[in-house]
């Protein structure tokens, strides 16, 4: 592997969940785009895919991948544990935590905890869901003191 290229994210209202990541979490609307056709249900292995996508770009380059499926519907998969088998969380870097968990929770963003700092010192952590239930682990770096 050279690197992690996204990790992707299947929401229920894609306008609704470009809010919470654009507008309060920060990212940048990369692309956004309708995908339908054999490329997209072959790789997906699904017949006829309809799906509304947007890219979304991290201060660095990294990307998340929001993905609103018209055809098939999205399952309704039971509520997201962080202690499930597989994929649980993705954790994002940020700046400011306090102020950003501040201006989250004011707009009703649910949090595990206020932010924390980590036992080693190293950074300040919280969990928050997005509109969907997804989790989410907010973390700021903390320089260490000598």
């Amino acid at each position: 592997m050279t690197s992690l290229r996204h990790a992707g994210i299947v929401v229920s209202d894609l306008d609704r969940a470009l809010y919470f990541y654009c507008d309060l979490l920060g990212l940048t609307l990369a692309r956004r785009m309708q995908e339908s056709g054999p490329f997209v249900s072959s790789i997906l292995g699904m017949e006829n895919v309809e799906v509304e996508t947007a890219k979304l770009a991290g201060e660095d380059g990294s990307q998340l991948e929001l993905l609103a499926f018209i055809q098939p519907v999205a399952d309704l998969a039971p509520p997201p544990s962080l202690i499930r088998r597989g994929p649980t969380h993705i954790a994002l870097t940020v700046r400011n935590l306090d102020s950003l968990y501040a201006r989250m929770a004011a707009q009703g963003v649910n949090f595990t905890t206020a932010p924390r700092v980590s036992v080693d010192g190293g950074a300040k952590v919280t969990f928050c869901r997005d509109p969907d239930g997804t989790y989410l682990e907010l973390v700021e770096p903390l320089s260490k003191k000598p």
